[in-house]
């Protein structure tokens, strides 16, 4: 019981992080800076199954019936760079929210080091994950004017994997856009199915954005992917970027590559817009 207490007195004091995450210090020169004008953006909390959860959420300053679109975090968290994309999604008259889904596991903005990360990740299950997200999507509906009729989902890196996930489990989801999110996996009983599983039960049309040489993702796990996809109905569709490491999308790291992240962006605005969000 005590232990249950303190973990819903953490969630309900939990705040987002404020900056960049300080395991990705320094941030390069070139990082992009998006404004709030026009906008309503900042910190909202979200109502899930043990109490609260922090999000960061963007949307156009007047009007109603928002597009929905779902932006999953790096292993960093909902730090600054998420934020900006989610003002970059309200510039385009979407609501763009971020939820914090790695909040009761450990505040990971505040480690300094991957390998400090990596521990507090890998204690997130995805039951409580794709709860979260539906709890978001809800809320997004209810309190922040959102169109449950025009939801997609876009997710970076360890975000990636679970955009896939999430529209497996989500059949309302018209359309994803997963930027190198691991495929493969072991099953266990925080992470029983990967990509790689639902692939071919997939109804629903995800992109896959992949760099040629991401040396955490390999090609042939790529391949793989499209292969059971092929199989199923889902139209989804796998692009690799033959250049590309692993992050290219990330324009506070040295990562980045200007060309394929701009080339990424609009193949994802395009796949939106095809799917009706």
């Amino acid at each position: 019981m005590m232990q249950e207490i303190t973990r819903r007195k953490f969630i309900a004091t939990a705040t987002l992080a404020t900056g960049f995450a300080l395991a990705v210090q320094p941030i390069s020169a070139g990082v992009i800076t998006t404004d709030a004008k026009g906008l309503v953006a900042g910190a909202v909390k979200i109502p899930v199954k043990d109490g609260e959860i922090p999000a960061y959420r963007a949307a156009p300053a007047t009007g109603s019936n928002f597009p929905i679109v779902l932006v999953i975090q790096e292993i960093f968290g909902v730090h600054e760079h998420i934020q900006d994309i989610t003002r970059r999604f309200a510039k385009l008259g979407y609501l763009a929210i971020a939820p914090e889904l790695f909040v009761r596991q450990g505040d990971v903005s505040k480690l300094s080091t991957i390998d400090q990360i990596l521990p507090i990740v890998a204690k997130v299950p995805d039951t409580q994950v794709l709860s979260d997200l539906d709890a978001t999507v809800d809320w997004a509906v209810k309190s922040a004017k959102g169109n449950a009729d025009k939801l997609a989902i876009t997710g970076f890196c360890w975000g990636g994997r679970i955009t896939w996930l999430y529209a497996a489990h989500n059949p309302k989801v018209k359309a994803g856009v997963a930027w190198y999110g691991r495929l493969v996996g072991d099953s266990t009983d925080l992470t029983p199915k990967h990509p790689i599983d639902i692939a071919s039960a997939l109804k629903v049309p995800v992109l896959g954005l992949y760099g040629g040489k991401d040396t955490g993702i390999p090609l042939d796990t790529v391949n793989q992917m499209r292969d059971r996809l092929k199989s199923g109905k889902s139209k989804s569709q796998i692009i690799v970027y033959p250049d590309a490491p692993h992050a290219f999308f990330a324009d506070y790291r040295p990562s980045y590559r200007e060309k394929e992240a701009k080339e990424g962006w609009k193949r994802l605005l395009a796949w939106f817009k095809k799917y009706g969000v």
